[in-house]
């Protein structure tokens, strides 16, 4: 099970993906969970402490190691397209609660544009995951679809875009199912989060085609109250737990 999940800022994709994953945790399976976002929330949402989290350096970040295993550098403006990944997911994460939290980071392509070694590194260490086969491998991808269009997110299982109500969020999960077909991703899948009331419900059952669909979390102020105290949702709110795991059984039943 290889899961992308992403959608426009502040809708509430870490707090599904950490929840997500500890439910699997939970089951005894083999997660990892991948920050690929560059305001690194998902430790926090997973259970890790501040202090636990200010000492991870997300791996795009680690200028020795990239240098190291692409052979890029001050002097030389070459480097290795296949660097060697295989040890980082084990070397460099961290576990809390089951998970194991591997902290990837973005690549800034305002300033280095999306070929360069960093680039490079982050979408192995990606191939990578996809390749391991006894892992679940959640993946909280950056806002916007800027990692659809590096090509970062090829050979995921499926896209599961967290959306609210509204139009701005319905658009953008008709341009990641787009792009996402580009790069060989057949599902698409959509929760709709922070829904309120029936109406709201109506609007997205309305825009969003039933097969696509995988199911509801409403407002919560439980989630809100963790996120002030930095906490792991998982740990404050049932109902939101509920809710997900619903969402994941709908997950599991359509691999079989």
């Amino acid at each position: 099970m290889k899961i992308a999940v992403t959608g426009k800022g502040g809708v509430g994709k870490t707090t599904f993906a950490a929840t997500l994953a500890r439910l699997y945790a939970d089951e005894g399976k083999h997660v990892l969970a991948a920050d690929v976002d560059p305001d690194a929330n998902l430790g926090l949402a997973l259970g890790f402490s501040e202090k636990e989290l200010e000492e991870i350096v997300p791996i795009t970040q680690m200028r020795k190691l990239v240098e190291e295993r692409t052979g890029a550098g001050p002097g030389n403006q070459f480097y290795k397209i296949n660097p060697k990944v295989d040890d980082i997911p084990d070397t460099y994460s961290r576990i809390c609660n089951g998970v194991k939290l591997l902290v990837l980071g973005t690549v800034d392509t305002a300033n280095s544009g999306c070929v360069c070694p960093e680039h490079v590194m982050l979408k192995r260490i990606i191939n990578h995951l996809v390749l391991r086969s006894n892992d679940v491998v959640i993946l909280d991808m950056e806002a916007g679809l800027e990692h659809l269009g590096r090509g970062t997110t090829e050979g995921m299982d499926q896209f599961v875009v967290v959306i609210e109500p509204g139009a701005r969020s319905i658009q953008t999960y008709k341009n990641v199912k787009r792009l996402a077909a580009g790069l060989g991703v057949k599902k698409v899948r959509v929760v709709a989060n922070k829904v309120r009331n029936e109406e709201d419900e109506e609007f997205v059952r309305s825009r969003i085609p039933a097969e696509d669909f995988l199911g509801f979390i409403h407002y919560n102020t439980e989630v809100m109250d963790a996120d002030r105290q930095g906490k792991s949702p998982y740990d404050f709110s049932e109902e939101a737990v509920n809710e997900i795991r619903k969402i994941k059984e709908k997950i599991d039943s359509s691999e079989i």
